[in-house]
């Protein structure tokens, strides 16, 4: 009948699937770690935690984007998005000094643009090689009328382990322990709703340069995944991993800066009766978030609140340890230094910034 429908005719080709799989199939191998068992295309990834731990504890994650992703699409950069979304998810239970061990991703559009989902799994497969993690699965949804042309949504969730025993619980931190900022990439994917606002009233001027770099890279730039070196931190504090060299004590508490930038996430891991202090003078606004603050018209204390502002992640530990831990992270080409200290406090507000 020439009125027969198909599911081609009503917005869904199961070719382009199929081709994206097939697309991906290397970039996914890539990440698999001895613990991956099958392949890509099952109902469900298997990992085999098998003896490697002795009391695991896993710790699971799941994030996306934020507006950033709408950034990415109107730009048409959709090979480094995938980044952002490990990144947002591994950092995370990173802080409890968990291993991400495997990934998995949510591709959803209304009409699957092979090419363009190719680019962003790219990107994820590439962020878990970064965080060590095998990307084990996932789903793409084409889901006709849900989504305007050109544009998807992105999800991501993480699954990780650690030692029972060395779970990083926030109940070692003491008063006099200093915070230790370890520098972030850019605003990572926090912010982007006042971010857009800022750049429609500036008029867009993308490449605008900021002391070399312009400013749509400085805001394209994919979030810093930290997990390998602040593993080896962890390493060199515990019984991980040997480091006989080294004296760097347990580290006490850490902290992804996301959402809230650093006013409201590195107390959340801070036990009640202290907060923290952080020195405003320590803390130097790269040249893109100083542009947000003059052109948005920001007050500081709003940016303190929105954005990591230049920090996008701290580690909490005693005073003796901060050049040794600064010493390690400069290895792996990070940035770090003491923004601040742990405070006893009363009642009122246990954050201060001054």
């Amino acid at each position: 009948m020439s009125d027969a429908l198909t599911y081609r005719a009503a917005g869904v080709d199961i070719d382009a699937g199929n081709a994206l799989v097939e697309r991906i199939k290397p970039l996914v191998k890539r990440t698999f770690r001895p613990e991956v068992m099958g392949g890509l295309g099952g109902f469900g990834g298997l990992f085999d935690l098998g003896g490697r731990y002795r009391e695991p504890v896993l710790v699971s994650g799941t994030d996306g984007v934020g507006t950033k992703l709408k950034l990415a699409q109107i730009l048409g950069r959709h090979d480094t998005i995938g980044i952002d979304l490990v990144g947002m998810c591994v950092n995370d239970v990173l802080v409890q000094g968990a291993e991400p061990l495997f990934f998995l991703d949510y591709f959803a559009t209304g009409k699957l643009d092979v090419d363009t989902a190719a680019a962003v799994v790219g990107g994820i497969a590439r962020g878990c090689e970064l965080a060590g993690c095998a990307l084990i699965g996932g789903e793409t949804a084409e889901m006709p009328d849900m989504y305007p042309p050109g544009e998807y949504d992105l999800a991501g969730f993480t699954v990780g382990a650690v030692e029972k025993s060395q779970m990083l619980t926030g109940e070692a931190i003491v008063a006099g322990d200093v915070v230790l900022g370890v520098a972030s990439s850019g605003p990572h994917s926090n912010g982007y709703s006042l971010i857009r606002r800022i750049l429609d009233r500036a008029g867009n001027p993308f490449d605008l340069d900021l002391g070399g770099v312009k400013l749509v890279d400085a805001l394209m730039a994919p979030t810093t995944i930290y997990v390998k070196p602040m593993l080896e931190l962890l390493g060199a504090g515990s019984s991980r991993i040997p480091h006989p060299e080294t004296t760097i004590p347990a580290i006490h508490g850490m902290a992804h800066i996301t959402g809230g930038g650093l006013k409201e996430n590195i107390i959340r891991v801070v036990p009640e009766g202290l907060g923290i202090a952080l020195d405003a003078s320590s803390i130097v606004l790269p040249p893109v978030f100083d542009w947000l603050m003059r052109e948005g018209n920001v007050a500081r204390e709003e940016m303190w609140r929105t954005f990591n502002c230049g920090v996008g992640f701290t580690v909490i530990l005693p005073a003796a340890s901060v050049a040794a831990a600064s010493a390690l992270l400069a290895t792996h080409g990070l940035a770090s230094s003491a923004i601040g200290q742990v405070v006893a406090v009363g009642a009122g507000e246990r954050v201060r910034i001054g």
